[in-house]
Formats: C-alpha cells, sequence, structure tokens
C-alpha cells in the first residue's frame, strides 16, 4: 500500500468534518462508554490497516467532539482555526521540524523571526522585542515571568538561573484582585508562590485601581514584579495601563502583560485606546488560538529586552551546533524539541494583513456588543458588564421568583444540552452567570441571533 494514502483518507475526514460545523450540534453527542467501547481493549499482537485506523478515528471520534471550530462556539475563550492556518499547521507537521537550532530548520527560524517582528509591529510593541512560540497563554506568561524574575534578580545582584532561589533576595509580586489563574499558576512554577502575591482592588469590571496600587508598591522594599491584565476573563475589561505602568516604573518594577485574548485590540483602531501605554510594560503574553485564530498550541511570549529572554530560557551544551547570529529557538521557549508553532502564525499574520486582524477583532466585538443588546432587551435578563471587547456576561431571574444562582446555572444546563450554541458559566462578584465569549472567526450575526434565540428559548423567555 501507498504509505501515504492515509493523508488522502484524512484529507476527507477533514472536509467532511469542517463542512459540518455550521449544522451540527456543537456539543459532543457520544457517550462515555460508547467511546470507551470505540477505542478501548487491549493492545493487539498484529497492526491494523492504517486506513482502518484513520476511519475509525474519524467515524468514532467525531460523535465526541465539541465543535469548537464552528460558529457557535463561545466556551471559554476559544477561536476556530482560520483555514490558512490550519494548511500552514499541516504543513508543519509534515515538514517535521526540530525547531530548537537554527542548523536544523532554517526556515522555520526565518519565519518565526518574521512572525514576531510582524506581531510585535501589529500590536504596537518594541519592534526589537524578543519572542518565543509556546505552547499556549499559560506558557507564555510562564515565559514572560521567568524573564522578569531572572532580570529583577540580576539587577540585586543575584544570578538565579546559577544560584537558585535558596538565599536570594525577596522578589515581590503585585497582582489585580482579578489576576488569572494562569499567571498564579507560573508563579507556583517558578517557585514564587501562588499565595504571597500582593493583591491590588479591582473596580466594578475587575480592573486593577491604580490608585490603590500605590500603597501596595509602598510595602515592597526589594525587586518587584507587577503582572497586569488586557482582558478579564469575565468581563473583558483592561487594566488601566498608563497609570500603572508610570506607578511601577517610578518603584524600579517589571510590568508583565497578561494579554491572553486582550491584546489583540491593540490591533484595532476602535479598541486601541483601551490599551494605551500597554507598549511601556517589560514583558506581553499572548495567545495565537484565539483571536487570531490558529491551530492549538499556540502562545506567545514577547520580551522587551530579547536578551533578557535569552538569558532565562536559553541553555548550551558541547554537541549543541549553535549560531552566532541566527535565530536558536532554544533561547527563547522552555522546550528544546518542539514543532514549529510560528509557521502558523506567519501565515495567518500573512493571508490577513494589518487590515484583516484589525476586521477580525472588530468584527469579534460586535458580535460580543450584539449578544448584549439583543438579551439585555428580554424580561428578566440581565447584562452585568460593560462589553468592550468579546466577553459578556449574563444572569436569569428566575420565572417564580427563588434563587436566581440556581435558575442561571439551569439555564446554561439547557443551552448546552440544547446545542444550537455552546457556552459556560462562571463566578463573577459572588454570582452564578452565564459567560459568552465570541472569539470565532466565522461566527456571523446569523450564527448570534439563533444562539440569543436558543438562550431566551431555554430561560423561558422566548
Amino acid at each position: 500500500m501507498d504509505p501515504l494514502l492515509p493523508l488522502d483518507r484524512v484529507l476527507a475526514h477533514t472536509r467532511s468534518w469542517l463542512g459540518s460545523l455550521g449544522k451540527r450540534q456543537v456539543r459532543p453527542t457520544a457517550t462515555l462508554e460508547s467511546l470507551k467501547a470505540a477505542f478501548g481493549g487491549e493492545l493487539a499482537d498484529q497492526g491494523q490497516d492504517p486506513i482502518e485506523v484513520v476511519d475509525l478515528l474519524a467515524r468514532a471520534g467525531e460523535p465526541g467532539l465539541m465543535a469548537t471550530a464552528g460558529p457557535r462556539f463561545f466556551g471559554f475563550v476559544i477561536g476556530g482555526s482560520h483555514p490558512v492556518a490550519l494548511a500552514a499547521d499541516w504543513l508543519t507537521s509534515s515538514w517535521d521540524q526540530n525547531c530548537g537550532l537554527y542548523v536544523l530548520s532554517p526556515t522555520v527560524a526565518v519565519l518565526e523571526d518574521t512572525a514576531r517582528r510582524w506581531l510585535n509591529g501589529l500590536l504596537g510593541l518594541p519592534a526589537d522585542a524578543g519572542a518565543g512560540f509556546v505552547t499556549g497563554g499559560q506558557m507564555a506568561n510562564f515565559t514572560g515571568l521567568a524573564a522578569a524574575r531572572y532580570s529583577l534578580l540580576a539587577r540585586a545582584g543575584w544570578d538565579v538561573s546559577e544560584q537558585g532561589l535558596f538565599g536570594a533576595p525577596e522578589l515581590h509580586v503585585v497582582v489585580g484582585e482579578e489576576v488569572h489563574v494562569t499567571v498564579t499558576r507560573a508563579l507556583r512554577y517558578l517557585g514564587l508562590g501562588q499565595s504571597r502575591v500582593k493583591r491590588v482592588a479591582a473596580d466594578a469590571q475587575g480592573r486593577m485601581d491604580p490608585d490603590a496600587l500605590g500603597p501596595v508598591l509602598a510595602t515592597c522594599k526589594g525587586p518587584t514584579l507587577v503582572c497586569v491584565q488586557a482582558g478579564n476573563v469575565n468581563t473583558g475589561a483592561v487594566d488601566p495601563m498608563e497609570p500603572i505602568v508610570a506607578a511601577a516604573r517610578a518603584h524600579g518594577a517589571w510590568v508583565h502583560v497578561d494579554g491572553a485574548f486582550g491584546l489583540w485590540g491593540a490591533a484595532s483602531r476602535s479598541t486601541r485606546s483601551l490599551l494605551r501605554g500597554v507598549e511601556k510594560a517589560d514583558s506581553w503574553a499572548v495567545d495565537a488560538h484565539k483571536w487570531l485564530n490558529v491551530p492549538y498550541d499556540s502562545g506567545v511570549a514577547i520580551v522587551r529586552d530579547a536578551e533578557v529572554l535569552s538569558r532565562a530560557m536559553g541553555t548550551s551544551a558541547s554537541y549543541l551546533v549553535k549560531s552566532s547570529d541566527q535565530r536558536d529557538g532554544v533561547d527563547f521557549v522552555p522546550e528544546f524539541s518542539r514543532r514549529g508553532r510560528g509557521v502558523a502564525v506567519y501565515a495567518a499574520l500573512r493571508a490577513l494583513g494589518r487590515k484583516g486582524v484589525e476586521d477580525l477583532v472588530e468584527r469579534l466585538c460586535a458580535r460580543a456588543r450584539r449578544f448584549g443588546e439583543q438579551l439585555g432587551r428580554a424580561p428578566g435578563v440581565h447584562v452585568l458588564n460593560e462589553v468592550v471587547l468579546n466577553q459578556v456576561l449574563v444572569r436569569f431571574d428566575p420565572p417564580k421568583g427563588g434563587d436566581t444562582d440556581a435558575f442561571t446555572r439551569e439555564v446554561i444546563s439547557r443551552v448546552q444540552a440544547d446545542g444550537t450554541c455552546w457556552l459556560g458559566g462562571s463566578r463573577w462578584k459572588g454570582m452564578d452567570v452565564m459567560r459568552i465569549s465570541v472569539s470565532g472567526w466565522n461566527t456571523t450575526e446569523e450564527d448570534v441571533d439563533r444562539s440569543v434565540a436558543a438562550i431566551l428559548r431555554c430561560a423561558g423567555r422566548a
């Protein structure tokens, strides 16, 4: 058999899957028992025909898949893959490059460095800032904060790479009250502790209060790291960057921006003002699989001082053939062996261009506003946040009084079971809420209208 025939079969299955996304129920329909029956059992002594394996994956696997790449998935903040990014990702897999060193893949090294430069320009960040292509927002935050840890302790005369944290000067970490879990988790990984942070009060939308930052900084005697947020995971709100960065700078602190989805707002003239001053920070984390809509996994850690990033992440050994004047990927990310994640980012940026990315951001924000406007007009339905980016928080009054939290949770469950769209819940200011995240490039106004109708029907408001 031609060893490449399974690839032809995968293309056929892929066309079928992608073509079904706009029509199928968004939720998975398979049971756990059916999936275990299809894929379980003992490993056979003899292998199976590769075509049969591919067919099994498609036939039995699809009922257990969430249509996250479809136009009516609004759970978490997950964008569907743009076709050109998906195609580039396939090509990346077929190239099968180890991108740790320039010598192993000059093509990927140049593509990733170009994508780095384009991203910096698109987001209004320093042109020569260094960047590492990592798995997602978690590792982008980890990498940026690792660079911060290295730099702050080096300023205090301590080489954390060589000496570790035993006996190191105390490093103070300041976060907003609404800090995302990936930041505190990264601090845990870095030995800085997720409960030792000093929290700054936030306003009603979850934005860090700059007036409350000064007194907190005054308690930080020594190296200090301030983590700010571009895009609250519930409301989409952006911390006021200019006053926060100015106060942090005056204190000598490093500023890290968790901008998983909100940082993309800098690519649009209509939302750029929300992020005024973000370019003055020291490091930034962003997810490309959110608003740029490239396949998993794809995050980017950007650090103003590329040399600091390289010193925090890089490594060397006698057998490594490192380049003195070209990009060795191992110097910018935690992994050595990895795929060329930046290739799909490059392809998406080249295919969309500046105007295409701006249109994508503006279109998704407009779809979120449409959700908010339509739901907010319905009786007994409350939109709790200012819809500034792509997040909408909703709460439902029970029809005959009763527990609003419980009824809101019930509406979420009904919507998920209905299958027209899929969205999740969250806790906000002590309340249970429905959280709608509009992140997919293929979501149309019609998709929003269908989803609103389904939500109101499940809430008994149709």
